[in-house]
């Protein structure tokens, strides 16, 4: 769902009515700090709304107050004249008040009707609204999942930019050896901490139960500079190396290696 399809969607309109869940509405809360024009149409929605409630009100007569309470004053006289009529006639108010009481009875059937009527196309204009909510809901969350993974990249993109502007950091690329010529990754050494990042988004994903596993070559002798993940990506450092000639990457199976398999090596790079 893109963005002009979320804001039709109908959950801006529901959220300001109050009828939006908890979820929902904490789900339009986040997306409105990240998206101007979804917080742009909310606020153009409540304006309308607004405005609606302003037109549309209606200010009672002057005279309703007195003709309600005009109501409830004749209501007691009228139920006394029937009692009184009772006690002194007798059998003559009970044969008329029966066909009233059928009269009553009959004139109720009309809106019992209309009553019933009506639940059902409540019950049908519930049913719907519910299968639209839940469609928008699935959209909703769909769309918040999309936002947290361009958040995530974006981190991460700042991450890369501090390495490479930071001028205590060493970059060491690797290339691909001739097994693996379009392999490549970057290693990023701290010369003050001496800690290793490696960047390694461009080398094939590991197969399952192996790993990528990076060395730092001392005097001739490979050395373990740590076991990579995903996860890791220029994200965390993976060893610390004092001093180094090179840096290399193979594939072992997971967990590591106490020293290199050279057949799966798959770059390279000298200092």
């Amino acid at each position: 769902m893109n963005t002009k399809e979320y804001i039709s969607s109908g959950i801006i309109e529901s959220y300001i009515l109050g009828h939006a869940s908890p979820e929902e509405a904490g789900i339009l809360e986040c997306v409105m700090k990240n998206n101007a024009e979804v917080k742009a149409a909310f606020e153009e929605a409540q304006k309308t709304l607004e405005t609606l409630a302003t037109a549309q009100a209606v200010s009672p007569s002057g005279d309703l107050k007195s003709k309600i309470w005009k109501k409830i004053q004749e209501q007691p006289a009228e139920e006394e004249k029937l009692i009184s009529k009772e006690s002194t006639e007798g059998k003559e108010y009970n044969e008329r008040i029966v066909p009233v009481q059928i009269q009553a009875k009959a004139n109720w059937k009309p809106y019992a009707i209309a009553a019933s009527v009506l639940l059902l196309l409540s019950i049908a204009g519930n049913v719907f609204w519910i299968n639209q909510q839940s469609a928008a809901k699935q959209e909703m969350t769909k769309l918040a999942a999309e936002n947290n993974s361009q958040d995530a990249a974006m981190q991460k993109m700042n991450r890369k930019l501090s390495l490479f502007s930071n001028p205590d950091m060493q970059r060491v690329m690797l290339k691909g050896v001739e097994k693996h010529q379009d392999a490549k990754a970057m290693v990023f050494w701290d010369q003050k901490t001496k800690e290793v990042y490696l960047n390694a988004e461009s080398l094939p994903e590991a197969p399952a139960g192996m790993q990528y596993q990076l060395w730092a070559i001392e005097d001739g002798k490979p050395v373990s500079a740590g076991m990579y993940t995903e996860e890791k990506d220029s994200q965390i450092a993976l060893a610390s190396i004092s001093k180094a000639q090179a840096f290399a990457i193979t594939l072992e199976k997971e967990g590591g290696s106490p020293a290199p398999t050279m057949e799966n090596m798959y770059v390279m790079g000298e200092i």
